[in-house]
């Protein structure tokens, strides 16, 4: 499995996307197109970096009807998947999709996974994991799986010579960091809950991405949404920034921007100006489309180790 890159979604989804010209509450809305795609993030890190053509395997939970239409959706992609067979059924959720970019989500929570379930799922992300570059967890965890799962994972996949790629957030994200993930990827409203306080400038940010590296991230690569990415590691810290002509959907960007970090070696200012550039090129395709090479615009992409630490958020967290 040289070359690979495994992803683990404890909680995968089938998503529905319908490209709506206005939300409003109480009508009958007519979709102008609607779309359906194996959702999670983990299966779209594994999406963009099929799309990429990259070898990536997805291990997952997936239980009832929308469990094996997810495999097949992954199948028909040529990503090769790990499937996990539980009880329950596979969520499904909803995105509504705006012209001016706003999107509104309706998650489902997702089955329970039971104790037999849960090893199950930790015995087959351990039997895929050998010899994969890198492996990323991410997203939430379904019902049953303790805060401390995706530090467990972490210990694991140490142990076994791994390097570990930690997408997740709340409680999940702070047990893990004990188990010194090599990187960690919040985005803004994720950092700002992982260090209980708001985040008004990029300043905030750098400050919040050191206090988690001091809790045991060995890097942290931050999205601050429109106004660009940090990344901050041991080796120094960057910033990076691209244009986006215009927003059509931001379901999976940061799953794609994660994805282009990790397939650039995921270390240092060349993985953050890939992950930048996947991220980039995401928000401007439909739903959760993921960007092949042809959608990138690298040469748009700056990299500064010059932090713009008075610059204002856009979009301020608290």
């Amino acid at each position: 499995m040289t070359g690979t890159i495994l992803t683990v979604t404890p909680n995968p989804s089938l998503d529905r996307t319908y490209e709506i010209p206005a939300l409003e509450r109480g009508e009958v809305i007519r979709a102008g197109a609607d779309r359906m795609d194996p959702g999670g993030k983990g299966v779209n890190v594994s999406r963009a970096v099929a799309a990429a053509g990259r070898r990536t395997v997805a291990v997952l939970p997936l239980g009832g009807a929308p469990g094996a239409l997810v495999a097949e959706l992954l199948d028909a992609q040529g990503i090769e998947v790990a499937p996990v067979p539980v009880a329950g059924a596979t969520r499904s959720n909803i995105a509504l999709a705006e012209p001016d970019g706003v999107l509104t989500k309706i998650n489902a929570p997702g089955p329970r996974l039971s104790a037999a379930e849960q090893e199950a799922l930790l015995r087959t992300v351990r039997d895929r994991s050998a010899g994969a570059d890198w492996i990323a967890c991410c997203g939430s965890l379904p019902r049953g799986l303790a805060p401390s799962w995706y530090a467990d994972v972490v210990a694991r996949a140490h142990d076994a010579g791994a390097r570990i790629a930690l997408d997740t957030s709340g409680p999940a994200l702070v047990e893990a960091l004990r188990a010194r993930p090599d990187v960690v990827k919040p985005n803004a409203g994720e950092l700002a809950a992982a260090v209980a306080r708001p985040l008004a400038t990029v300043g905030d940010a750098l400050t919040a991405a050191e206090e988690l590296r001091a809790m045991g991230a060995r890097a942290v690569l931050a999205s601050l949404g429109a106004d660009g990415q940090l990344l901050v590691a041991a080796e120094g810290a960057w910033f990076a920034t691209a244009p986006v002509t215009a927003v059509r959907s931001n379901v999976g960007a940061g799953d794609s921007s994660l994805a282009g970090f990790l397939i650039a070696g995921g270390t240092g200012p060349t993985a953050l100006a890939s992950a930048v550039a996947h991220g980039a090129a995401a928000v401007q395709l439909p739903g959760s489309v993921m960007p092949t090479p042809a959608d990138l615009d690298a040469a748009r992409v700056t990299v500064t180790p010059e932090i713009p630490v008075g610059r204002a958020l856009r979009e301020p967290v608290s």
